[in-house]
């Protein structure tokens, strides 16, 4: 069974609880980032992942966890901030002059403020290990942490394009300009608050294309990549 949401996370803080009062998890730190292309199959690749880490990891280890759209919702709790800023969190949806009149009036955190509470709580998710993280800059912010494998998955256009016809029922004209546009955003989101090309392959441990390779042998790609880690 794979954790994909916040009501299931007081089973991941107990179990870290632990580990703080020195029974660490046979799982060990471990911990997987996820860089994607729009409609490559993230999420189903993170949630294959993780069932393939529980099932071939040690017994009793740690569940692991997927923190995709649900890590907005941690983040807001982590700093104590009202729900209603999650529209503000999205990968760069928020305008300059947007920011300046936060920043001004004292509106709602900048994007700045956001992006790096962002950070803090990647970090430490990261630190308390068996999760895996997808966008949110989180392959930068844990960029220096050990125990932690990058992996970016990238797929031709119209794998992706026929990914979220399926995934998210939008229509072909739909998927056909989301892709390019969440790109650009996720591209100008990294260079922006990270300094850095999404597209640099020495960001990453591993790149993987799923229109050639399927969900599941990607997830046992990265399993095995992780389970292997010094």
């Amino acid at each position: 069974m794979t954790n994909t949401g916040l009501e299931h996370y007081p089973s991941f803080i107990s179990s870290q609880v632990e580990w703080a009062k020195g029974l660490a998890p046979a799982s060990g730190h471990r911990a997987v980032t996820i860089s994607r292309q729009a409609g490559c199959g993230a999420l189903a690749v993170a949630e294959k992942l993780a069932n393939y880490l529980q099932a071939h990891g040690a017994p009793n280890a740690t569940l692991w966890t997927v923190f995709d759209r649900n890590l907005i919702d941690k983040v807001l709790e982590d700093h104590g901030l009202p729900a209603y800023l999650a529209k503000y969190l999205p990968e760069d949806r928020v305008s300059e002059f947007a920011d300046l009149i936060a920043d001004v009036f004292g509106v709602h955190p900048s994007s700045k403020t956001v992006v790096q509470k962002t950070a803090e709580t990647v970090r430490k998710l990261a630190s308390a290990g068996s999760v895996i993280l997808i966008g949110r800059g989180a392959t930068v912010v844990t960029a220096q942490m050990p125990d932690v494998l990058h992996v970016r998955l990238i797929a031709p256009l119209e794998k992706r394009i026929q990914h979220c016809i399926e995934a998210y029922q939008m229509t072909r004209e739909e998927a056909r300009k989301f892709c390019p546009s969440e790109d650009d955003a996720r591209r100008r989101y990294m260079k922006k608050y990270f300094g850095v090309e999404v597209e640099d392959p020495l960001l990453y441990h591993m790149i993987i294309n799923t229109g050639l390779v399927s969900y599941a042998d990607a997830a046992r790609i990265i399993g095995d990549a992780v389970l292997n880690m010094a």
